[in-house]
């Protein structure tokens, strides 16, 4: 069976799974995620991404991600796999593959969907009671997002800015927000269309994408337009509109 396409909207955030392989660590000690971080950032300025959210787990990464361009994020993830499995390796004496196949992504509605998708990346640690709360994870954007701690990596996106006129304001707002549980049912729809490549996103958002991807197949391959934006509009619709022109 041929493998899903894997759709990229330049300007729109994408929710980025990354695995071990097997489920197997890919990270050992505290140098390794610190590494991580050191390469992604490396690799989000190089091939024009902008990083918004991100949590590293002993065995899996969850990223959330707007490329500049088409092809950005799967330039970025080349980059950033074959720098950090080669420190890896020759870091724990190893060879072969560390991740689990290619990375899976879904792209988000980020008029609805944007605020919840950073909650429920930054409090992995805590569903998985790796931590009691999500600023007692180190490796993780909430202490920026929710504390206002410098991470040059974070990108801020419109959805975060809205949530206040001051840094201060913006972040006891977040905090309020993060400690809103996210239902089962926003638990099960998150994960399981990142799992699956699927859109995350209301109907019509849905349907856009749909006819985006249908597009996309009967021409054999997906966009690769430019974009002039910085990344950070959270105007899904508008670039919606953008991207069926580009596909």
């Amino acid at each position: 069976m041929a493998r899903r396409p894997r759709l990229s909207i330049p300007d729109v955030p994408h929710h980025v799974i990354q695995r071990g392989n097997n489920r197997q660590p890919c990270f050992f000690v505290e140098d390794d995620y610190q590494r991580y971080l050191r390469y992604l950032s490396d690799a989000a300025w190089k091939c024009r991404c902008s990083i918004h959210a991100y949590v590293l787990m002993t065995n899996h990464v969850h990223l959330l991600v707007t490329p500049d361009s088409a092809d950005a994020l799967s330039r970025m993830m080349q980059q950033l796999g074959r720098r950090y499995v080669r420190y890896v390796n020759d870091a724990q004496g190893r060879t072969g593959t560390l991740w689990e196949g290619r990375f899976r992504a879904s792209v988000i509605d980020s008029e609805t969907y944007f605020l919840r998708c950073c909650c429920y990346i930054e409090l992995n640690p805590v569903r998985a009671d790796i931590a009691g709360t999500p600023d007692a994870y180190p490796w993780s954007s909430y202490r920026c997002h929710g504390l206002g701690s410098p991470d040059p990596l974070v990108r801020p996106h419109d959805q975060l800015e809205r949530l206040g006129t001051d840094p201060e304001t913006r972040q006891s707002a977040y905090r309020d927000l993060i400690r809103t549980e996210l239902k089962l049912d926003e638990l099960r729809e998150i994960r399981e269309t990142a799992n699956q490549g699927r859109p995350l996103g209301s109907t019509r958002f849905r349907d856009r994408i749909a006819r985006a991807l249908s597009r996309a197949g009967r021409r054999g391959r997906l966009g690769h337009a430019r974009s002039g934006s910085d990344g950070n509009n959270g105007n899904s619709e508008r670039h919606m509109a953008r991207a069926e022109t580009l596909l």
